[in-house]
């Protein structure tokens, strides 16, 4: 391989990258799964050619990093809105309280399933 072929996948992988980080900060979740596919095969081919220079390599691990940690961020935002959304549910089917002592009582919430229909 060349040192062309090199510098055309460290571009392409710089592309890809930054790609990523757009879809990241755009909450995109469905475009990042499409650009993995890419990445990974951009990283496959990488991996294969000679290393011409170490510098290309390391700007891109810096963005790599950085799309980690936004990765990261965004992942710990669907774990919160989903603690929240379970929160509610549970909100909705029982009601906690506690008693004179601090034990903590919960009281199971059915809704009523029959209705009434009146003319």
């Amino acid at each position: 391989m060349t040192h062309e072929d090199f510098e055309d996948v460290i571009d392409a992988l710089d592309d890809v990258l930054e790609a990523e980080r757009e879809a990241l900060l755009t909450g995109n979740l469905d475009e990042v799964g499409r650009l993995l596919e890419r990445k990974e095969s951009l990283i496959d081919q990488l991996s294969q050619l000679e290393l011409a220079s170490r510098e290309p390599l390391e700007a891109l691990n810096s963005k790599v990093e950085r799309n980690q940690a936004l990765l990261d961020h965004a992942l710990e935002g669907i774990r919160s809105v989903a603690r929240r959304l379970a929160a509610l549910r549970r909100v909705r089917s029982s009601l906690e309280t506690y008693d004179e002592k601090g034990a903590r009582h919960t009281i199971d919430v059915t809704p009523e399933s029959n209705v009434e229909k009146r003319a």
